[in-house]
């Protein structure tokens, strides 16, 4: 019996060593993509002033203060930046461009709108600049983002996105938790605490039996009823609650998120990739930021087992299929594949409660993705989308061009994923 008893415990110890290396090794391909990324694809556009530095978008010719906050997170976990004044200058930039009243605006292609989203982004970065230097004027700051992403709750949980996006997205609250959450943490504020407790409590109420995250859960005419099931945004909302949980560290929460986890693992294949006809929102169709919201999903949930890291190694092997200097777009594919691609969208098409001219929009808005997806080019055009856009009188806020290209909206949100396996 003493030796069975030694042996078992032997075997236990070659697992837990086993695992180790494994996490390791995820390590070591997170790091060299990582670092490749940032300095073939990245530095190239950060623009140094006197005192400021941001970073321009080489496709749309905008300064997105969401992608320097994003990269500015993965810099300082994985330190790819040496020149600590870059840091310093992008920091800087961050804090300058701040609105009196505390907000910053979500400047993106299509509009340019105080956002509490972008705010509690750019909040949490602030964090951890905060952290790092104790600096009073970032506290400031802080501060002053924090009450007015509290301004914008609308009920208990429910926080505004924006002036014009004011359905109830449920990402969008569980973003703003988790800053709330980590400000508390930070200046030992329990009404923040309570707020984010707010957020993911709501969060929660309505995931799916199946484990699901609708995208949003009211009838404001512009969500266009959007509650339903996204792989994209599945992620996201993860990605955020576990930023709450590590505060408020609930068993009630960390259920969701194993629920949550549950799901994702459910429509990943084999190969890594993700079964698109499981997605009903056609604009996050195949974005290729979706794995990296999923690999630190699951790279969260193996905090509880291990058997997740398995997962997180299949996202990874797509990113790695999935950019050149940057990461494209959304995921490519062959043209061979093409035919297989139509039921998979009509699945799509079909997920939801909408109107037999709404669902062939839907079905048209995939297929146009699909097509789109496996072309590349640089020049983007997306006039053929907007004229039938147009026809239908159907609102559209993304950048919907016939063609994929290597973009730095993805690769912020990717590198400020996949640098969260340092903590």
């Amino acid at each position: 019996m003493k030796t069975i008893i030694i042996a078992r415990e032997l075997l236990k110890n070659c697992y837990i060593l086993l695992k180790s290396d494994e996490m390791d090794n995820i390590k070591t391909d997170v790091n060299e993509l990582l670092n490749y990324i940032y300095i073939q694809g990245i530095k190239p556009y950060i623009i140094e002033e006197k005192n400021d530095a941001f970073i321009q978008d080489p496709v749309f010719d905008i300064k997105r203060n969401r992608i320097i906050a994003e990269i500015l997170e993965a810099i300082v976990r994985l330190d790819l930046e040496k020149n600590e004044q870059i840091i310093k200058k992008l920091f800087h930039y961050l804090e300058k461009t701040q609105n009196k009243k505390g907000y910053w605006n979500e400047i993106h292609p299509n509009y340019d709108q105080p956002s509490a989203l972008i705010t509690s982004i750019i909040g949490v970065t602030l964090l951890m600049n905060y952290n790092r230097f104790q600096d009073e004027t970032t506290k400031k700051v802080i501060t002053l983002a924090s009450r007015y992403v509290i301004s914008q709750q609308k009920s208990p949980g429910y926080f505004v996105k924006s002036v014009c996006y004011t359905s109830d997205y449920l990402n969008v609250d569980a973003t703003c938790g988790a800053f709330l959450a980590l400000y508390g943490e930070t200046f030992s504020d329990e009404e923040c605490i309570k707020l984010a407790r707010q957020a993911a409590e709501h969060v929660c109420n309505y995931q799916f039996f199946n484990g699901s995250f609708p995208y949003t859960v009211n009838e404001e005419k512009e969500s266009s009823h959007l509650n339903i099931p996204c792989i994209h945004y599945q992620g996201v909302t993860i990605y955020y609650l576990s930023k709450i949980n590590e505060v408020i560290k609930e068993k009630w929460l960390k259920e969701h998120i194993i629920r949550a986890v549950e799901w994702l693992v459910r429509v990943q294949r084999d190969d890594g990739r993700f079964d698109w006809s499981k997605s009903g929102l056609m604009f996050a169709y195949y974005l290729t930021g979706s794995y990296a919201f999923a690999f630190s999903s699951f790279l969260y949930a193996s905090k509880w087992d291990k058997k997740y890291l398995k997962n997180a190694k299949l996202c990874m092997k797509v990113l790695k299929r999935n950019h050149d200097n940057l990461f494209f777009r959304w995921e490519k594919d062959s043209w061979a594949t093409i035919p297989l691609s139509v039921p998979i969208t009509i699945k799509s098409a079909l997920i939801g409660n909408y109107t037999l001219k709404q669902k062939l929009f839907r079905f048209g808005y995939g297929l146009y993705r699909q097509i789109a997806r496996r072309r590349f080019s640089e020049q983007l055009d997306d006039k053929f989308f907007l004229k039938i856009t147009k026809l239908l009188k159907i609102k559209v806020s993304t950048i919907e061009p016939f063609s994929n290209y290597p973009d730095l909206f993805m690769s912020s949100e990717v590198l400020d994923c996949l640098s969260c396996i340092n903590g």
